[in-house]
């Protein structure tokens, strides 16, 4: 998915990060500076600072897009199995209703043949809805026993008919609304990278090198992250042992904020992350598609989706839905497997390998890589949720 920046006001937020590959970083970095490079003697060039923003802005409304593309193409495909379902019973309901009143013909038949005149069961043919014929009362008073029974299949097979029709035509007034926010998200997203590509197409070799070396400081601070993480981990772990082995429970205080300690996973939750994870490395290398779920490339909420699907556990589509499917824990508990969400909008996920490292698909032109938790900042992270 796309590296984003993001201004943030202070708070008691778990911390995140980000480290795209260099040259890809640097670039995206310094893409809004070829936007002045045209500017007008005496216009003020923004800060290497403010270019990396531009772009991190646009990948990141680029993503929410993409999120919100794949909620509506979810939408759309179930709406349109819905619309087929229906036109295939009202075709049925149809051909049922025909057959009623094709019975109920051949007693009007019978009827004019013995000299009757207007016979009873033609009035009904004659109907234009059901409760037309409810209306006739006193013409059903005069009918048999069999000609009854054959007007209350035809009315009842009218009546669903009807209303079979009736729900058919409201699924496709829906089908055509969820097409149309399937068409209008992909058109936002494809804007959104038309703008990053133009700024970056028009970066000087100076400022790639100026913005890598910022990247470059950045990805040490992500690591660094990382790394203080899986020492906190570490110890976490090595008192939970300690425990163990002297009868206790979890231990107290031993979380980032001297909480009580959330209690490890289970081991099947351990078996189906393990799973989980072997087909996410698996992807290492294959690109990042917005809008994609395999096999061949992917969107970051597609890969975890995926690699969750291969622990033979179902995760829905969307991020917004993801981050709702599990139990959170707090950061400093986080276990391999568990899912890293990003953003106060929601609009990215991980999935977490341990010592402070995930598996992602970070943006377009980039590809599903290792990658420190902390790759765009401490604010990024949202939240952790163990899925299974």
């Amino acid at each position: 998915m796309a590296s984003h920046r993001k201004s943030r006001t202070p708070g008691p937020r778990v911390a995140g990060i980000r480290t795209p590959a260099l040259a890809t970083a640097a670039l995206t970095s310094v893409a809004l500076l070829s936007q002045t490079a045209e500017a007008a003697p005496g216009e003020d060039r923004p800060s290497l600072e403010e270019v990396e923003k531009k772009v991190g802005d646009l990948y990141r409304q680029a993503e929410s897009a993409t999120e919100k593309y794949n909620a509506a193409k979810e939408k759309t495909g179930k709406q349109r199995k819905r619309v087929d379902t229906l036109l295939d019973d009202v075709a049925k309901r149809t051909q049922k209703l025909n057959e009623a009143r094709s019975e109920l013909g051949s007693y009007a038949a019978a009827q004019y043949r013995t000299g009757a005149g207007m016979p009873d069961t033609a009035t009904f043919l004659l109907a234009e809805t059901p409760q037309d014929i409810f209306d006739q009362r006193q013409v059903l008073d005069r009918m048999t026993g069999r000609q009854k029974a054959a007007v209350d299949d035809y009315v009842t097979q009218q009546t669903e008919t009807m209303e079979k029709r009736q729900e058919a035509t409201e699924s496709l007034r829906t089908l055509t609304e969820t097409q149309g926010d399937l068409k209008t998200a992909k058109a936002t997203v494809q804007k959104k990278l038309a703008d990053a590509r133009e700024l970056l197409s028009k970066l000087t070799a100076e400022e790639k090198a100026r913005l890598a070396a910022i990247e470059k400081r950045k990805q040490e601070e992500a690591a660094r992250k990382a790394a203080e993480l899986a020492r906190q981990q570490a110890k976490q772990e090595q008192a939970r042992e300690e425990a163990a082995q002297q009868g206790g429970g979890a231990t107290e205080g031993s979380g980032s904020t001297g909480s009580t300690e959330t209690p490890p996973a289970d081991s099947s939750y351990g078996t189906k992350a393990e799973k989980a994870l072997a087909f996410a490395r698996a992807q290492i290398g294959k690109p990042y598609v917005w809008g994609a779920t395999g096999p061949g490339s992917y969107d970051c909420s597609g890969l975890t989706q995926a690699a969750w699907k291969a622990a033979g556990v179902s995760l829905p589509r969307t991020t917004y839905d993801q981050v709702n499917a599990g139990t959170t824990v707090p950061v400093s508990q986080a276990q391999p497997g568990d899912l890293v969400f990003f953003y106060d909008d929601v609009t990215h996920v991980g999935i977490y390998i341990g010592n402070g490292m995930m598996i992602h698909a970070p943006k377009p032109g980039t590809y599903v890589r290792e990658e420190s938790i902390y790759y765009d900042g401490d604010s990024a992270i949202h939240s952790i949720v163990r899925p299974a």
